[in-house]
């Protein structure tokens, strides 16, 4: 069980803080839910205790991991049809997993700057690109700026 204050990622959405710890009755039941505030894009989500390990809630990468895990992205064989890539995409960011991110953001970053994406492609790679910020953000203590520049830097 995770606590206030505590930093974790919320796949598909990205890294953000504990900000509070809710129960909720549901149903005749009482439900715990942690509210997560995301620093990228402002958003309070609220997630359930119960289903945490199952949504692949994750703590966030340390200082010293995430430089090694971003920068380890490499070019990899992506079908040539868009929504096969979307799919394969999309089941890697479903892990929560920072390098699988990683790999998403750089692999559809190579193939817009040699033959352009798809609308879903392009919204897929501005959501990979949030979730690795909030993650630069809360680890490395950065303002977005510095995130950005460091991703910027990274993925040259």
């Amino acid at each position: 069980m995770y606590a206030k204050g505590d930093k974790i990622v919320y796949p598909l959405y990205g890294a953000g803080v504990i900000e509070d710890i809710e129960k909720k009755e549901i149903d005749g039941e009482l439900q715990i839910y942690y509210v997560l505030t995301i620093p990228v894009g402002n958003l309070k989500i609220m997630i359930s205790a119960a289903k945490a390990e199952s949504l692949h809630v994750r703590y966030i990468h340390s200082c010293d991991e995430i430089r090694g895990l971003i920068s380890c992205a490499a070019e990899i064989e992506m079908p040539d049809n868009w929504n096969q890539r979307y799919k394969e995409n999309m089941e890697r960011m479903k892990t929560g997993e920072l390098p699988q991110v990683a790999l998403v953001f750089f692999n559809l970053l190579l193939r817009e700057r040699e033959r352009g994406l798809s609308t879903a492609e392009k919204k897929m790679m501005t959501t990979t690109k949030q979730i690795i910020l909030s993650e630069l953000i809360l680890s490395l203590d950065i303002d977005k700026d510095a995130a950005e520049q460091f991703l910027d830097d990274t993925f040259k």
